[in-house]
């Protein structure tokens, strides 16, 4: 399968339900269009902006491919544990099955932002608000996964992981550091998180695979000269869609605990493989989502 291939061939997915955040822009966007015409039995995105995504139905609508009629908008913002909260807990009474989660969302700051919940806006929308989602939601992936149909949790990285570096004391930008760094340090953490969820689900049907969707012309971040030169330079969103897809919908992969760029498998940042630092991770977040409120991942 090269790198110049814009979509994969098409499968059935009528008996599936689907997740995809971050779907109103850039990679999201694509990947929404290109999942609806797998004609999944719901395709459910999590949107924060009810305008963006009207506008995306509109998008699966008018293209040639997409498939607007299993598509559906749930409110939902990453910068938010709540509102996460809120969306999962919602899922699993009115849905109650689900078979590839994608967490693709993200963000890029060109300055220390935080959220509602007091952290830093890249760290919570990029990692721990993912991790808050994906473990609410875990229960439900394992009760529809199968051995002849295994579920899958994809998530979207970035060549950026490769100059991250996790440290404790800096999760949240709690010292001075570059937006760059803060933003690296939050794809290498979708790396760690992806290896160490796949070690804790061997024996569950459920796998988990991170990737980079490569150089891609999207709308990350705020407008700035590192945006203009991403939209003008960066790949179209389609090949970055695929990318994300591949690992998910290849039928030859079959194992989780990956890290893919380009429909290959590469070996990440070291510290992606030191599993005592994914352990210690995954304390912590686990830690910070208690702390900010003992119920969130009760």
């Amino acid at each position: 399968m090269g790198s110049s291939q814009s979509t994969i061939n098409s499968f059935d997915l009528s008996n599936k339900v689907v997740i995809i955040t971050g779907s109103t822009d850039g990679i999201g966007k694509s990947l929404a269009r290109i999942i609806s015409s797998y004609n999944p039995k719901r395709l459910i995105l999590p949107i924060r902006n009810r305008k963006k995504g009207e506008l995306l139905l509109e998008y699966i609508k008018a293209s040639k491919d997409g498939n607007v009629e299993c598509v559906e908008l749930w409110d939902m913002d990453l910068a938010d544990l709540n509102s996460v909260k809120n969306f999962a807990d919602k899922f699993i009474k009115e849905v109650g099955e689900l078979h590839y989660l994608f967490n693709n969302a993200g963000t890029f700051c060109t300055g220390l932002v935080k959220t509602k919940d007091s952290f830093e806006q890249q760290f919570q929308v990029n990692h721990l608000s993912h991790f808050l989602l994906t473990s609410l939601l875990l229960p439900t992936i394992k009760n529809s996964a199968t051995p002849e149909s295994p579920c899958k949790i994809i998530h979207t990285s970035s060549a950026g992981q490769s100059s991250g570096k996790i440290d404790f004391d800096n999760l949240s930008g709690e010292k001075s550091c570059g937006f760059l760094e803060l933003y690296s340090n939050t794809k290498l953490m979708n790396v760690i998180y992806s290896n160490e969820l796949n070690r804790l689900l061997k024996v569950s049907n459920v796998t988990s695979t991170s990737c980079d969707p490569g150089f891609i012309s999207t709308n990350l971040g705020p407008s700035s000269f590192i945006k203009d030169f991403i939209m003008m330079f960066g790949k179209s969103p389609d090949i970055g869609a695929v990318n994300v897809m591949y690992p998910a919908l290849d039928p030859n992969i079959d194992e989780g605990g990956k890290y893919f760029e380009n429909y290959k498998e590469v070996k990440p940042n070291n510290q992606a493989l030191d599993e005592d630092l994914a352990k210690k991770l995954w304390e912590k977040s686990e830690e910070l989502l208690n702390n900010y409120d003992a119920n969130l991942l009760k």
